[in-house]
C-alpha cells in the first residue's frame, strides 16, 4: 500500500514517539495529535478523555496510528487512576474512529494499540490470537479498547489491533524501570520467577506496526511479541549476563502486592503469548531473543 500522510496519536509516548521518528526519517508526512490548540500544520487538536478530535485535521491522511493512553505501569491502580487508564484508551479510540467515519474519504487503515493483557493469566499455556479474552481489569479494558474502533471498521477502514507485549526499551515501560536496578546490581527475579513474560524489542515493535500498516489485507488482532516467551527467571539471568551484574535479589510476591496493589497481578501473572498471525504475515524479527533485545535497547 502506498502511503504518504500519516496521523499519530500518542506521539509523546514510548511507542508513538519511536514511530514518529521512524516514519519521518523515511520521508513520510506525519501529523501529531496534540492535547491543546494546534499551532502548526503538522498538528491536530484532540482531547481523548473528553472524546474530542478535530476531524478536519485527519482529512487527507492515508493512515491513523493510535498508541495514546495513560501509562498502565506508571502508578498504583487506584479507582481514579483505573478510570483514567480506561477513558484515555476507550474514549480516545472511539473519538478517532468516529472522526474517521465522518470524513467523505476516510483513511485507508487504522492501527490501534492494544495489549497482551487481553488474555489475562495464561500460566504455562501458549496462546495466540485465537484465544479468548481473560478476566479482570486489563482483559476487560482491552476488549472495550478494541471494541471502540467499531465506527471505523463499519466505515470500511481496514482496522488492525496491535496486542503489544512488554517492550524492551531504556526510555520507558517495564524495562525503563528494570535497567537502572540491574545496572546497580540490584536486579533479580520477581516472585518465584516461573511466570512467563512475553517481550518485544522497541525496534521490532515499530517495524511490526509499520508492516501491519502497509500490508494490504491484514486486519484484526496481531500479537506483537518475540516468538519465544521466557520466564521471569530466564529473563533475569539474561539481564545479568548482558549487563555483567549479579542477579541475587528476589522480590517476594507479598512485597510486590503490598507495594503495587492490584497492579502486582500483572507483574506476577504469566502470559505465554506468541505472534502467530504476525509470523504468518511474513514479518521477520530483528531481535527474536532476549539478549539481542536487551543489547539493542542499550545500543
Amino acid at each position: 500500500m502506498e502511503l504518504s500522510r500519516i496521523a499519530v496519536a500518542g506521539a509523546s509516548g514510548l511507542i508513538g514517539g519511536a514511530l514518529l521518528r521512524s516514519l519521518r526519517a523515511d520521508g513520510f508526512e506525519v501529523v501529531r495529535l496534540v492535547r491543546r490548540a494546534a499551532r502548526a500544520q503538522d498538528e491536530v487538536c484532540w482531547d481523548p478523555e473528553a472524546g474530542y478530535v478535530d476531524a478536519a485535521g485527519l482529512a487527507g491522511c492515508d493512515a491513523v496510528l493510535n498508541f495514546a493512553g495513560a501509562g498502565v505501569g506508571s502508578r498504583r491502580w487506584t479507582d481514579a487512576y483505573k478510570k483514567r487508564i480506561r477513558s484515555s484508551r476507550v474514549q480516545g479510540t472511539a473519538a478517532l474512529a468516529e472522526a474517521m467515519a465522518s470524513l467523505p474519504e476516510p483513511p485507508r487503515v487504522f492501527v490501534n494499540g492494544s495489549a497482551i493483557g487481553y488474555y489475562g493469566e495464561t500460566g504455562d499455556r501458549v496462546v495466540d490470537e485465537s484465544a479468548p479474552h481473560g478476566q479482570g481489569f486489563l482483559p476487560e479494558l482491552c476488549v472495550e479498547w478494541e471494541g471502540a474502533a467499531a465506527p471505523a471498521e463499519r466505515a470500511g477502514v481496514r482496522t488492525v489491533f496491535v496486542r503489544t507485549g512488554l517492550v524492551v526499551a531504556r526510555q520507558g515501560g517495564a524495562w525503563g524501570r528494570l535497567f537502572p536496578l540491574f545496572k546497580a546490581g540490584l536486579g533479580g527475579r520477581m516472585g518465584d520467577g516461573s511466570q512467563y513474560w512475553s517481550y518485544v524489542s522497541l525496534h521490532d515493535e515499530v517495524a511490526a506496526i509499520r508492516h501491519l500498516m502497509a500490508a494490504d489485507g491484514l486486519s484484526g488482532p496481531f500479537n506483537v511479541t518475540a516468538p519465544e516467551p521466557l520466564t521471569n527467571r530466564e529473563i533475569t539471568a539474561a539481564m545479568g549476563r548482558v549487563l555483567h551484574r549479579p542477579t541475587l535479589f528476589t522480590v517476594p510476591a507479598p512485597v510486590l502486592r503490598a507495594v503495587l496493589g492490584e497492579m502486582a497481578g500483572d507483574v506476577l501473572g504469566s502470559a505465554r503469548v506468541v505472534p502467530k498471525r504476525l509470523l504468518e504475515s511474513g514479518f521477520s524479527f530483528a531481535f527474536p531473543d532476549i539478549e539481542g533485545a536487551v543489547r539493542a535497547a542499550l545500543s
